[in-house]
């Protein structure tokens, strides 16, 4: 971690993924340097392979790591996991996590601070807003299809329950104030990919102002429709857990 305390702490998760790692981690170099205000990169490697864990190690050791710090843990715990920790051993005053294979190009985090430096205490990407713009190739369209019925069903649920108005509960670009992350982050439960419902939910629950901001999306690769099932599954189950924690005074 660096000495004196950031302005922006980018945070990312990771999991494997070793063949675009370099690539994007590069990329994610080539930014941080072009910032004005002073901006860190926290990876946080989720119990990758020899081969992921071995390129994150060598890119953080090497002439383009300046301004990243490496956090480990063995075994992998969950995205969830991953991101409370990293954005909690981040320094700066407005913290960003975003998913390690950049689906969302690291210049998108920028619309996300503009909504914290204009009062929010957490900002969210908005895929569906008007304004988003999605990147694919016309292979895809048939995933983007699938994929949308049943985001758009899992969000259904999530608004109905927990969320009201907030319309892409799971999109992988999120940002906080640092008083909100240390407020939020400690009473969060779910390690795996429903701690982003979570998130907000706790957020709203303590009266933090969540906002949403259109953002470009770029889809690379195609998850089947039975993960899309099997996780479906597991949130909605997330779902559950998050409101008979609220019921039990857990996020007070």
């Amino acid at each position: 971690m660096t000495s004196e305390q950031a302005d922006l702490s980018i945070v990312i998760p990771v999991h494997n993924g070793e063949d675009a790692l370099p690539c994007n981690l590069t990329a994610v170099a080539a930014w941080r340097r072009r910032q004005t205000r002073r901006t860190e990169v926290v990876l946080v490697d989720d119990g990758s392979g020899p081969a992921a864990a071995r390129v994150l190690r060598d890119f953080v050791a090497g002439g383009e790591g300046a301004g990243f710090t490496l956090l480990r843990h063995d075994p992998n715990r969950g995205k969830g996991y991953a991101v409370v920790r990293g954005m909690l051993a981040a320094t700066g005053r407005h913290r960003v996590f975003t998913d390690a294979d950049l689906a969302y190009p690291i210049e998108e985090a920028a619309k996300v601070v503009a909504q914290l430096e204009a009062g929010s205490d957490v900002a969210v990407a908005c895929r569906v807003l008007p304004e988003s713009r999605y990147l694919m190739s016309p292979s895809f369209f048939h995933y983007l299809y699938t994929r949308h019925l049943m985001s758009r069903a899992f969000n259904w649920a999530v608004r109905l329950t927990l969320l009201p108005g907030i319309l892409d509960s799971q999109a992988g670009l999120k940002g906080m104030t640092a008083a909100a992350a240390e407020t939020v982050l400690p009473r969060l439960t779910i390690p795996g990919f429903g701690f982003d419902v979570e998130l907000l939910y706790v957020a709203r629950r303590l009266g933090l102002r969540v906002t949403q901001a259109a953002v470009n999306f770029r889809y690379d690769s195609e998850p089947t429709t039975v993960r899309f099932a099997g996780d479906a599954v597991t949130m909605l189950g997330d779902l559950l857990r998050i409101r008979w924690n609220s019921l039990r005074g857990r996020y007070r």
